[in-house]
């Protein structure tokens, strides 16, 4: 076998940007390009602009009237978005003699498929969620029940289609062949890896790391987007309870999304006095991140791996989970994780990290250290490279 692949990354969603899936691709596209690979994303004609990328990107048309980032869909997306990306991936492909197809979610699956089945091009599955437990979180006009049965048939039938499938957590992995009979050989789970020099040390300020102030003592953080799959209403309803025994607690909520659909909620729990809301912003990320001691994770399912947890182990944050989104964390070691909807157990352990400050730095140095050690970027590209290999050693 050849050692360099030219390779066409299917990202179904606005690219490159700042959340879970366009960053996971990003890493991905970039370490692939380090190894020699030449990569070409093909996406949306949404995305921000970052010089000197070390791979091309071909975008859909222009479509004037989306510009929608947030994840999940929509009808304008599936029916116009990614029909323009399927032809767009046949356009690209057809002409650039391509080894592999790795596609990125189920969109990047749909859009794939007929190109990679016409051209015969080995065609890799990226899963990040699946359907059956995601899809019923948005809003599309249709009851829920109803789409959890559209998601679940989705589930059962897409994924069959490709070649080898790369599921991001073990969690996923084992769904995929206990409820779907995949054959576990075409199954592999490539954890992300951390940002590690994003978050190192060094681009936090001194101020912040070495003096360990009254305020961040005393602040929790939540980050990422407010979508309901979130648990953000949990979250609000455990701080309320944080406040009836420590009334000086802070909370920073750092989005790009707008809390007005929780403001009713804020004012009848009267906690609007004690919440920070600050513009997300990655590369203000890892300070914000240092300006609380204990980072929140109150989403309750989560096929796939939040990347805000991996944030929160990078810089060393103590953490409070829900079971249902704590696969990489270990209870009493790396966090402290509390059973779904549990509300004053995810209560009581925030007050115990506070009660408790020597506690929390040692979690949270756990946690730093075990994301640094097994979520490395290094050892998912090598992964990808092995699975590459084997599915064209098979096409010989």
């Amino acid at each position: 076998m050849k050692n360099n692949y030219k390779i066409a990354v299917i990202a179904a969603c606005p690219f490159p940007y700042p959340r879970g899936t366009p960053i996971r691709i990003l890493r991905m596209a970039e370490g692939l390009a380090a190894r020699g690979h030449e990569v070409h994303v093909i996406t949306y004609h949404l995305g921000q602009h970052i010089a000197d990328l070390p791979f091309q990107i071909h975008r859909i048309p222009n479509v004037p009237t989306y510009h929608k980032v947030t994840p999940g869909p929509t009808y304008q997306k599936i029916a116009i978005l990614d029909s323009l990306l399927s032809a767009k991936i046949f356009r690209v492909v057809q002409n650039g003699q391509f080894d592999i197809i790795h596609a990125h979610h189920f969109e990047g699956l749909l859009a794939s498929l007929p190109p990679a089945r016409l051209l015969k091009i080995p065609l890799v599955f990226d899963v990040h969620t699946l359907l059956s437990t995601e899809l019923q979180s948005y809003a599309m006009g249709i009851p829920v029940n109803m789409l959890e049965r559209i998601g679940d048939f989705i589930d059962h039938w897409l994924p069959t289609h490709a070649d080898h499938i790369v599921a991001v957590t073990n969690s996923i992995r084992k769904r995929l062949i206990n409820e779907i009979n995949i054959s576990p050989h075409k199954v592999t789970t490539v954890y992300g890896g951390v940002e590690s020099d994003h978050f190192n040390s060094d681009v936090v300020s001194e101020s912040i790391l070495q003096k360990k102030t009254v305020s961040i003592s005393k602040t929790l953080i939540y980050t990422g987007n407010l979508a309901s799959y979130q648990g953000i209403d949990l979250m609000l309803h455990a701080f309320r309870k944080v406040l009836n025994h420590r009334p000086d607690t802070l909370l920073k909520i750092v989005t790009g999304f707008s809390i007005q659909p929780y403001a009713d909620l804020i004012s009848r729990l009267g906690i609007q006095k004690n919440l920070i809301i600050e513009n997300s912003d990655y590369f203000q990320l890892p300070r914000q991140l240092h300006s609380a001691c204990i980072a929140l994770n109150p989403r309750i399912e989560c096929d796939g791996l939040p990347l805000k947890l991996l944030n929160y182990m990078a810089t060393g944050r103590a953490i409070v989970s829900f079971e249902g989104s704590a696969e990489v964390l270990e209870n009493e070691v790396t966090g402290l994780i509390v059973p779904n909807h549990n509300i004053d157990s995810f209560a009581l352990a925030i007050l115990r990290f506070l009660e408790d400050p020597q506690l929390a730095e040692k979690l949270g140095q756990n946690a730093q250290s075990h994301v640094q050690e097994f979520f490395v970027w290094k050892t998912a590209i090598k992964s990808l490279e092995l699975i590459y290999n084997q599915l064209l050693e098979t096409r010989l």
